[in-house]
């Protein structure tokens, strides 16, 4: 049985990953530090022989966690890299914890992937890299420029990648994720999505606050066409491949509020705050690449992934 870690197992995205690998008859190893994660998103799993939860910090390194596991079951295959903090507005207030968590996290797995022979890591980025980009759809060629410490941080772990995989051999592939929303969000977080805070407050009947005009865009993506996108990944013979994963569409944050308030058959008020630093107006992603290299093209509408997240 093939054996997979992946780290932050137990958020919002790693745990959907960790169905969709048990699901496949892998053997899944959890590594999660559970400052943001929680039990009860693997909750399903619980007792399953091929579950593996560990307590652990990415960012402290992951030798002695995995130590056991090795030892029982034999080398780690492979790994998909989710662990990190993931909120811009803390990287801006908290440059230092970013950079520690985000970039010498990700230096820590590869370099375990590159002592033990990991045969492909698969990393989890961000849009963020680009910053404003004023061409869209924002193809992986565009320039970076990132706005805020998430951001470089982000773009920094890219750099890692792809010297694991030229010096030391390491396969990887990086996924910029662009806003992926689904159920298991955590609207009480303050690290959550516009999508699930918005659905919080909507189905509570509480006014909707946009920060700014709302006439910011995202490219929303459902978190199960991540998961499969994440599966490609993992699972080909890429390496050093970059790929947004979108869906190629655009939603203003004004336009998403008002589907929000529909879906949840209430009447909550739309309110403005002044808009927050480091935060892009427009974001479109180009999904080619995504598309030829790994064979994955998004398949969920907006409209039906809010359903599913907030119904």
């Amino acid at each position: 049985m093939e054996t997979i870690v992946v780290t932050g197992g137990a958020g919002f995205i790693g745990s959907h990953v960790v169905d969709a690998l048990l699901a496949a008859g892998k053997r899944v190893v959890v590594l999660d530090n559970f400052s943001t994660g929680k039990r009860a998103n693997l909750a399903r799993w619980t007792n399953h022989a091929a579950l593996h939860i560990v307590v652990c910090d990415v960012a402290h390194g992951i030798f002695a966690a995995l130590a056991p596991i090795t030892r029982d079951h034999g080398p780690i295959a492979r790994i998909v890299h989710l662990a990190a903090q993931v909120s811009v507005v803390h990287s801006v207030q908290n440059p230092l914890v970013d950079m520690s968590i985000n970039y010498g996290g990700t230096l820590h797995v590869l370099e375990y992937a590159r002592a033990q022979g990991v045969a492909k890591v698969a990393f989890a980025s961000s849009a963020a890299v680009y910053g404003d980009v004023e061409t869209m759809p924002v193809a992986e060629e565009a320039p970076c420029q990132p706005m805020s410490p998430y951001g470089i941080d982000k773009l920094a772990s890219e750099f890692a990648l792809d010297y694991y995989a030229s010096v030391h051999g390491v396969a990887t592939s990086a996924l910029r994720f662009f806003n992926v929303y689904g159920p298991r969000q955590d609207p009480s977080s303050p690290y959550s999505g516009v999508i699930s805070i918005f659905a919080d407050r909507a189905k509570a009947g509480k006014p909707l606050t946009i920060f700014g005009d709302g006439s910011q865009t995202r490219d929303f993506v459902y978190v199960g066409d991540v998961v499969r996108a994440l599966v490609a990944a993992i699972g080909d013979g890429n390496s050093r491949a970059i790929a947004n994963v979108g869906t190629g569409g655009e939603t203003s944050v004004l336009e998403l509020a008002r589907m929000i308030v529909e879906l949840c058959g209430k009447r909550s008020k739309i309110e403005h705050a002044p808009a927050r630093a480091g935060e892009i107006l427009k974001s479109r992603a180009r999904v080619d690449r995504l598309r030829d290299t790994f064979g994955i093209v998004a398949q969920t509408a907006l409209v039906e992934g809010l359903r599913q997240t907030v119904l």
